[in-house]
């Protein structure tokens, strides 16, 4: 897959089958409709050429850009490799180009920039200053520079639009499995093991410290999962924690994992895969160190129960 973060690196030809947005997430309603953008390329003969942006536009647009992310830029280009996207162009989003109206972009990188022969779009997707490129903009430019535009409808699951925010409101309620059922995967965080307090050391179940590869990564809510490990090409069980410590009177945000059956030792500055499984239960606090210890027992087996045979 070749990614082009300049437009003057692009090839201009008039058979690209474009579509664009952020994609966060690259849930199912997405794989549909970049499903159809691949087949169209094929039929055609032409590419496959998505148009997407970095840093999220609702990041640069409000102010705080508190929005949590489901996939880094790195990670959705992963997934958009192995979904066979031929070309990704990624657009510097600043509050320079949020200024530029529908048109403005339309013409400036699509029909001048990278060409087009046909758009693919999402039901929902709305597109430049004002967010004024809808259907009705999209199809009068068809009209005025001959291509095709193939509109996506909506993609249901148990009466629920898929949908980037509906991911986000699972996570955060801690549901990672229907979560995992809208994305067609389990959801995922990359991250670096840091040194930590040794605190699960010195309760008997050793656990590495990680720290996200993006600070706008979404965390699921606060609790206790069940998770599988990637390290160094091996897959291990997991019991990962997200939360604040309570117990120990702590107030910043920590993820902690202990690995099952992990007979290695250092792990600082190695790269976990972490794949969310299920919820084992909410964030506690306990009084007595004897509970918490017996806890996280129970907390194990009951991951090694969930995981079975993964």
């Amino acid at each position: 897959m070749k990614i082009y973060r300049d437009l003057k690196e692009l090839e201009r030809s008039d058979n690209t089958i474009i579509t664009v947005g952020t994609f966060d997430g690259v849930h199912l309603g997405h794989q549909i409709l970049l499903d159809i953008l691949k087949n169209r390329a094929k039929e055609t003969g032409g590419r496959s050429l998505l148009i997407t942006f970095d840093p999220h536009p609702r990041q640069v647009v409000f102010k705080g850009g508190d929005i949590r992310l489901l996939t880094s830029i790195d990670e959705k280009l992963r997934i958009l490799e192995s979904l066979g996207i031929d070309e990704v162009f990624i657009i510097n989003f600043t509050l320079e180009f949020s200024e530029l109206d529908a048109e403005s972009f339309f013409t400036r990188y699509i029909i001048e920039g990278t060409g087009i022969g046909e758009i693919i779009v999402g039901y929902d997707h709305r597109f430049g200053k004002g967010r004024s490129g809808d259907e009705n903009f999209i199809r009068k430019l068809s009209e005025k520079f001959g291509f095709k535009v193939t509109y996506v409808e909506a993609v249901m699951q148990n009466q629920t639009n898929i949908s980037s925010t509906q991911v986000r409101k699972l996570l955060a309620e801690g549901n990672v499995k229907a979560a995992a059922e809208l994305l067609g995967r389990d959801y995922e965080i990359f991250g670096e093991v840091i040194h930590g307090d040794k605190r699960g050391r010195e309760l008997g179940y050793p656990t590495a410290n990680l720290e996200c590869d993006s600070d706008n990564k979404l965390l699921p809510a606060n609790g206790v999962y069940a998770v599988m490990v990637e390290l160094d090409g091996n897959n291990f069980k997991g019991v990962l924690n997200v939360g604040r410590r309570p117990t120990f009177n702590l107030k910043d945000l920590a993820v902690e994992v202990h690995l099952i059956d992990f007979a290695g030792h250092d792990l600082y500055e190695k790269t976990l895969r972490v794949k969310f499984i299920d919820r084992i239960r909410g964030e506690m606090r306990f009084i007595a160190k004897s509970d918490l210890v017996e806890q996280i027992q129970k907390d194990k087996d009951t991951a090694q129960a969930i995981l079975g045979n993964l």
